[in-house]
Parts: structure tokens; C-alpha cells; sequence
């Protein structure tokens, strides 16, 4: 019997990027469905976060990453350009966010189409992984969405004429991740047990084993 688990995800969320093979690989290991389900990050959810924050914080999560990447062997770059317009000196969101509401839309319709793991995978990649400056742009990005079996000329058309409706299910997703009993990302939930951080994945395949996930 297929598994289901529900993946609350972040694109500016670097241990997002981390867990995202992991997550790919236990669907390719396990009779597992993960339907990926995109939130919009803490600096969008909650502006003030990062002005409240102890300053080590920030420090302690880039020298998180770095090595979490480098355990894992995984490329590692903070993105050029962030995906959240961010005012690194007084630490203050921007009104204008340019990038990450196309973002987190283009990954809702990737999963209604049936593509969110590539999806995530690819895209993260190319923001993460540092290969690639301006990720953003048409003639960067149209090529790695192609890689999910996806154009990107499409589905910003439909995201357009869709917005309300994708502001409508990212909110959703946002509920049912506090529903769930966690606010951060990653963060799998299966069986309505929430599993936060690429550090819980082991832990949540020891729970879904103990109902019944088996191999392919």
C-alpha cells in the first residue's frame, strides 16, 4: 500500500534546499508519495523576524549550511539573487518582493500538475547550488523547469491568471503546517506527525515504517 506524506517547503529556506535529494530518494526507495506543499518563507509570513533575532542566529545557520552541504556533498552558494529582497544591514523585508510569490505559485502548480518533487529538486538546485547567477531570469530559469517536464512560459501565464487561487492555497498549505503543530522548513508531515528540519528525515521513515512502508 502507497504511503502518503505532505512536504511543507520553502524556496529561500536553505535546509529546504538540503533535504529536498533526500526527500526524492525515499520516493524512489519506498512506496511513498510526498505531495510537496510550498509555503511562502518566515521573512515574507513574519517581516519582523529577522530584525528580532539574536544576531548570532544568521551567523549560525550560514556556518549550518556550509558544512551541512558539505557532509552531504552537495554544491552550496547563498542565492544571487536572494530569492526574498531583504536589506542586509538593518535586516528589514521589502514591500516589493519580485521573485518569491512567482516562486512559491510556480511550485503549487508544479505540484498540481504532478511534478513537485522534480520540480523543487531542480529549481533549488540552480538557486542553491551556486552554478548559476541570476537564476531568475527567463533564459536561466526557462531550462531548469524543462528539466521537471515543464515549461516555464506556461505556467507563468497560468499563475497570472490564477493568482488569487494560488494565494488562496499557499495559505492553506500555511494552515495546515500550524494545523500540524510546526511553523518552519522543511517540515514532513505524515499521518498528521510533523517531522521539521532534513535532520528528521530518518526519523520519519522509522515512524512510516511502523505503518507499513515498505520498498519498491
Amino acid at each position: 500500500m502507497t504511503l502518503t506524506a505532505h512536504l511543507y517547503y520553502s524556496f529561500r529556506s536553505p535546509y529546504s534546499y538540503l533535504g529536498t535529494k533526500q526527500y526524492r530518494q525515499l520516493t524512489e526507495q519506498y512506496d511513498l508519495d510526498i505531495l510537496v506543499k510550498p509555503v511562502y518563507p518566515i521573512a515574507i509570513r513574519t517581516p519582523e523576524f529577522f530584525a528580532k533575532i539574536d544576531p548570532n542566529w544568521i551567523g549560525y545557520l550560514l556556518r549550518d549550511c556550509a558544512r551541512v552541504a558539505q557532509y552531504r556533498d552537495l554544491p552550496f552558494r547563498w542565492p544571487r539573487p536572494d530569492p526574498v529582497v531583504m536589506d542586509n544591514k538593518t535586516r528589514s523585508i521589502s514591500k516589493e518582493q519580485p521573485y518569491i510569490h512567482r516562486l512559491t505559485r510556480l511550485g503549487v502548480l508544479a505540484s498540481e500538475l504532478g511534478k513537485g518533487m522534480a520540480f523543487i529538486e531542480h529549481v533549488s538546485d540552480a538557486i542553491w547550488g551556486g552554478e548559476i547567477t541570476d537564476w531568475h531570469l527567463p533564459e536561466n530559469l526557462a531550462p531548469v523547469v524543462a528539466k521537471a517536464g515543464l515549461s516555464l512560459s506556461e505556467m507563468d501565464a497560468e499563475i497570472q491568471a490564477r493568482e488569487q487561487d494560488m494565494e488562496r492555497q499557499i495559505s492553506q498549505h500555511q494552515s495546515e503546517l500550524e494545523e500540524a503543530g510546526h511553523w518552519g522548513v522543511p517540515t514532513l508531515v505524515f499521518n498528521g506527525e510533523p517531522f521539521f528540519g532534513q535532520d528528521r528525515i530518518d526519523l520519519a521513515v522509522w515512524r512510516m515504517k511502523h505503518s507499513g512502508l515498505t520498498n519498491h
